[in-house]
């Protein structure tokens, strides 16, 4: 048997952009990829918090130290700049599996950016 479980959150990161004429997907700055363990094309669920939207897109890595978290293609209108969001994504592991897996859990400062 095989359980869905949190691989890695960002947690309190903020809208930089929306860009609705882009093909699609969430761009984020590559250190908060790298910090979370997320990798390019990855399947990323989007938590607003400031209104409750949720949506699933895939992860395309920005500008390095950039705190860059832009919405692209139709899932900018699910957004304003400046929301707050939760990044989160999944994977599968047996039963045993899980109960020994840990998941990345990244808290970025204001700017997005790593805390040091």
């Amino acid at each position: 048997m095989f359980v869905h479980v949190v691989k890695s959150k960002i947690h309190r990161v903020k809208v930089t952009g929306a860009e609705l004429n882009y093909i699609g997907s969430i761009t984020i700055d590559e250190d908060l990829m790298d910090a979370a363990g997320i990798i390019s094309g990855e399947k990323v669920q989007i938590v607003n918090n400031n209104n409750g939207e949720r949506l699933e897109t895939y992860a395309i890595p920005g500008p390095r130290n950039s705190g860059e978290i832009t919405l692209n293609g139709a899932a900018a209108r699910k957004v304003s700049k400046g929301d707050v969001l939760i990044l989160i994504t999944y994977c599968m592991l047996t039963l045993e599996e899980a109960k020994q897996f840990t998941p990345s859990l990244v808290f970025p400062n204001e700017e997005n950016n790593l805390l040091k």
